[in-house]
């Protein structure tokens, strides 16, 4: 049986990639980012999972306004970079893994949660700037991943609630498949930025670190916070953390309705870090062990 083994949340600014694509990593604006992902660096090598399901936003990449799934699994064997507009990151080609996440979808949709099968796609620095700052520059990532994308983008985007719920579900349809591999799921964005009219560039550091105290501590009651307190605190791009959601919600002690009893032990923090700013965005990372 597959299990889910941590989870791990990160910002994805873009510029956090280019940084790094440029050799810019230990210059001085830069290098307190870059140090704050050491330790998880040697966390992930120490901890190599078989599968990475990585909740992510396309950023009108793959998608446009001419067509806006809510959740979008990539089902394809492999993704390539996407050309952002200044050509594609040179970072390597993300393999998936077209069985597990074919038995999620038909898992989570039988659970009642309408999932787009993308089974062709280029993936942008949503998905390729995690990667980055857990796994350095690689000639090839350390495993299969399977893009799960979120509509944060346009309006309307799904609830805290939903997401909180698709995570319970994720976690039902990873422990149905029927050989032994070790998943982790990645919830990415945020934290506090807005990038447009008179409050851009707002950071909340208050805001930021009670979501990741909540995040740990309280993740149902913090799946319940409405939209507009997410604009209102966090910015307009602060909506991005409805998918730390996800992969809170797919953790052993919050397994939900279907799922059995919920484990009583919470899961173990392994790292935390947060940092301002980063290109005008917070940075917030945590990663969460299930206990074994």
């Amino acid at each position: 049986m597959a299990n889910i083994t941590a989870s791990v949340y990160t910002s994805h600014v873009p510029a956090i990639g280019a940084a790094l694509d440029l050799g810019k990593s230990h210059e001085p604006y830069w290098q307190p980012v870059f140090k704050g992902y050491d330790d998880s660096k040697q966390w992930l090598q120490e901890n190599k999972p078989d599968v990475i399901i990585l909740v992510f936003n396309d950023h009108a990449t793959a998608f446009s306004l001419e067509m806006i799934p809510t959740f979008a699994i990539g089902c394809a064997a492999s993704f390539a970079p996407a050309d952002e507009g200044w050509g594609p990151r040179p970072v390597p080609v993300v393999q998936g893994h077209p069985e597990l996440a074919a038995h999620i979808a038909q898992s989570v949709i039988q659970q009642d949660f309408d999932l787009t099968i993308v089974n062709k796609m280029d993936v942008d620095h949503g998905l390729t700037v995690p990667l980055s700052l857990m796994c350095g520059q690689p000639q090839a990532w350390p495993c299969p991943v399977i893009p799960f994308a979120v509509n944060v983008v346009q309006y309307p985007a799904p609830s805290g609630r939903r997401c909180f719920m698709l995570g319970q579900a994720i976690r039902r349809a990873v422990e149905s498949y029927d050989r032994p591999l070790k998943v982790q799921i990645w919830g990415t964005g945020g934290m506090s930025h807005q990038l447009q009219g008179p409050r851009a560039g707002l950071i909340n550091k208050d805001f930021d670190n009670a979501f990741l105290d909540r995040l740990i501590a309280d993740p149902e009651g913090l799946s319940r916070m409405p939209h507009i307190d997410y604009v209102r605190e966090a910015g307009s791009e602060g909506i991005e953390l409805v998918m730390w959601l996800i992969a809170r919600g797919a953790m052993s002690d919050v397994a939900g309705e279907k799922g059995g009893a919920a484990s009583s032990v919470p899961p173990i923090v392994k790292h935390r870090f947060y940092h301002v700013p980063a290109s005008n965005t917070a940075v917030g990372h945590l990663i969460l062990e299930n206990p074994t």
